[in-house]
Parts: C-alpha cells; sequence; structure tokens
C-alpha cells in the first residue's frame, strides 16, 4: 500500500513540476502516474548499470556525475513515454533535482511502518 501512495506523490510532483518549468511537459494525471511507475522501474533496473560502467568518472567528479545519470534517466522516461516531454538535458537535471527534493518531502509526510 505504501508503494501505490509513493506511486501516486511521485504522480502529484511531476504534475507540478511540469506547470512549473516550462521545458517539461506532461499530458494528464494518467500519463503523470505512468512517469511515476516508469521512473520508478528505470532507478530500480538502468540506474545500478550506468553507475557501475560510470564508476570511474563518478569518482574523479566525487559523485557530481550522479546528477547526470538522474538526467539521463529522466530522458530515458521521456523516450518511452509519449505523453512526457523534456526538452534538454539540462531541463531534465533541473526536473530530477526538484523532484528528488518533492519526494524527499512528501515521502517524510508518511507515517512509517513498524
Amino acid at each position: 500500500m505504501k508503494l501505490i501512495i509513493k506511486l501516486l506523490l511521485t504522480a502529484i510532483a511531476v504534475v507540478v513540476l511540469a506547470k512549473i518549468l516550462p521545458g517539461v511537459a506532461v499530458e494528464g494525471y494518467g500519463s503523470a502516474i505512468i512517469v511515476a511507475i516508469v521512473i520508478a522501474l528505470l532507478r530500480l533496473f538502468v540506474k545500478p548499470i550506468l553507475v557501475i560502467l560510470t564508476l570511474p568518472i563518478t569518482i574523479v567528479t566525487f559523485g557530481l556525475f550522479l546528477l547526470i545519470i538522474n538526467a539521463i534517466i529522466i530522458l530515458l522516461a521521456d523516450y518511452f513515454i509519449g505523453g512526457f516531454m523534456v526538452t534538454t538535458i539540462w531541463w531534465a537535471l533541473l526536473f530530477s533535482l526538484l523532484l528528488s527534493l518533492f519526494q524527499s518531502v512528501l515521502f517524510s509526510l508518511l507515517p512509517e511502518d513498524k
């Protein structure tokens, strides 16, 4: 149940960010839910592979390259979802940063399981 709530909160964050950022667009709430699911799946399966493949550059940049990996995850979601559009990697980078911030705030409001 908590997973569904987190996906819905992420979808709300996607809609809010699409309204705020001019370089990001989402067609509707259904597309936002699909974006939340696809981003979660990409973070689960693709991100670890990208982190391992880019480990040397991540170490050299003291972990800052992970921001670029997050932007690539957003661009991959843009590629796979028709109702979601991010114009450039810079908008994807800003979107991923703000999405992470929104998720942190929203997920902190959820009650903890015991």
